[in-house]
């Protein structure tokens, strides 16, 4: 299904050697009081006088957010976005502001999630190791209130090492287990005897029992889903270090993705798995395993999950099959593109869909199920999803607008082009300024409103 992914080039800063291992150890503080506390001086300074964090590349040009242009003209030409776009510039006074308004907001004892999700809409700054703690905020993984965030942490962290001891755990294991408890074991007379020992295994543990409720069975049909995770894993961004590679930082991580994943489908068994989750779920565990404290970082794996969860909970109807064709599915999401692009662009939905016949399923199915980040390089993807976790009611009508966004930049390049040029331009978008994609979406928003 997703086969014909084309992938941007990474930025070169992201195949740093920064990333090839994790990251140095600073002092552990459980409340992250003090993590807060300092207001930023450069973009590759530490975000605490007391907190020694790892140095971090400087961002690359397409990721930083300058002050919002002008609104924009549905005739804006596409050259006028691509030189935005590679216009280097340095980090802005707004960003820093901002910086410092999410330093305050995180030093509170209870957190203004409100103000949070405002403040980070606008993009969160690379260089100060925030975007982990906000991210876990947004999604509710982490409660509002500080005090709280130890217990929370431990109780979550707990929960996820038991189901990956109760699910990736294969059935020889499991019989051993119940050797070990007792449940089987040879009776004293056979070992008095001298005899070999030999296990009483029940029908339903028996390797040849094809029962439904055969650990063995259940085992063999969880084999090929496992095989898909492990294909696709090995395939997620292989133009960066930090997934891809012979080096043991790159192959751990890999296990990091199957594990979640394969717990993931076995306690969903109603999606299981569905190739493309994998692109999903590198996102946040890159951020969550780049975290400047040391203890979050060691614990990206289980933070991850349950944020993954959280995170498909909006979007898990578009990984159904059976829901495909109902108000729910992903055939109903990528009519109401068509739709807002007709609102806003009537002329431009027209010459798409009734002059050149380009069907939104042809681009927006990847768009939507991946939630662009096919679409762009890995360091944009971030600063998307920044403005997408923000929206207080879900990501989907922010990513909605996003997408009618991405065509309105093109749009004269669209209405000059045919089925085939369309098609090929949709399918590969060009690289544009991130910063002025998210403003046109938001200027959408509020005509959508007013």
């Amino acid at each position: 299904m997703y086969n014909q992914m084309v992938k941007k080039r990474v930025p070169e800063w992201l195949n740093s050697s920064l990333w090839s291992s994790p990251p140095s150890a600073p002092p552990i503080d459980d409340d992250r009081t003090q993590r807060y506390t300092s207001k930023p001086s450069t973009a590759t300074t530490t975000s605490s006088d007391s907190v020694v964090e790892p140095p971090l590349p400087v961002p690359p040009p397409s990721s930083v957010r300058a002050e919002p242009p002008p609104e924009p003209q549905p005739a804006d030409s596409i050259s006028d976005h691509e030189d935005k776009a590679a216009a280097a510039a340095a980090p802005s006074p707004e960003e820093y502001s901002r910086q410092s308004q999410l330093l305050a907001e995180l030093s509170k004892k209870t957190i203004n999630v409100r103000e949070l999700r405002k403040i980070a809409s606008q993009g969160i700054p690379d260089g100060a190791g925030m975007r982990s703690t906000v991210w876990k905020l947004l999604l509710g993984y982490l409660p509002p209130d500080r005090a709280l965030w130890p217990s929370e942490l431990a109780k979550k962290r707990s929960q996820y090492k038991h189901f990956k001891d109760e699910l990736l755990m294969n059935p020889s294991e499991i019989t051993r287990k119940l050797e070990d408890n007792g449940t089987s074991c040879d009776s004293e007379e056979s070992k008095s005897k001298g005899l070999l020992s030999r296990s009483h295994i029940a029908h339903g543990e028996h390797p040849l029992s094809l029962g439904k409720s055969s650990i063995w069975n259940q085992f063999f049909q969880d084999t090929e889903i496992i095989e898909q995770i492990d294909r696709d894993v090995k395939r997620t961004h292989p133009d960066m270090h930090f997934f891809s590679g012979d080096s043991q930082f790159a192959k751990s991580n890999q296990d990091a993705l199957k594990n979640i994943l394969v717990v993931f489908a076995k306690l969903n068994p109603g999606i299981r798995y569905v190739q493309g989750m994998n692109e999903l779920l590198a996102p946040l565990y890159y951020v969550f395993k780049n975290d400047p404290d040391e203890e979050y970082a060691a614990a990206a794996e289980a933070d991850t999950f349950f944020c993954f969860v959280e995170l498909l909970s909006g979007f898990r109807d578009h990984f159904c099959q059976q829901l495909d064709n109902s108000v729910v599915g992903i055939r109903s999401t990528i009519t109401r593109l068509s739709q807002l692009l007709k609102e806003h662009d009537e002329e431009l939905w027209r010459h798409l869909e009734i002059t050149t016949k380009v069907n939104p399923q042809f681009y927006a199915f990847r768009w939507i199920t991946l939630l662009l980040t096919q679409e762009f390089n890995f360091a944009d993807s971030l600063h998307i999803w920044d403005t997408l976790l923000s929206d207080s009611e879900g990501p989907q009508e922010t990513l909605l607008r996003v997408c009618c966004a991405m065509l309105i930049l093109v749009r004269r390049r669209l209405l000059a082009g045919d089925f085939t040029s369309n098609l090929k331009l949709l399918q590969h978008y060009p690289p544009t300024n991130i910063s002025h994609l998210l403003y046109v979406a938001n200027k959408l928003r509020v005509q959508s409103s007013g």
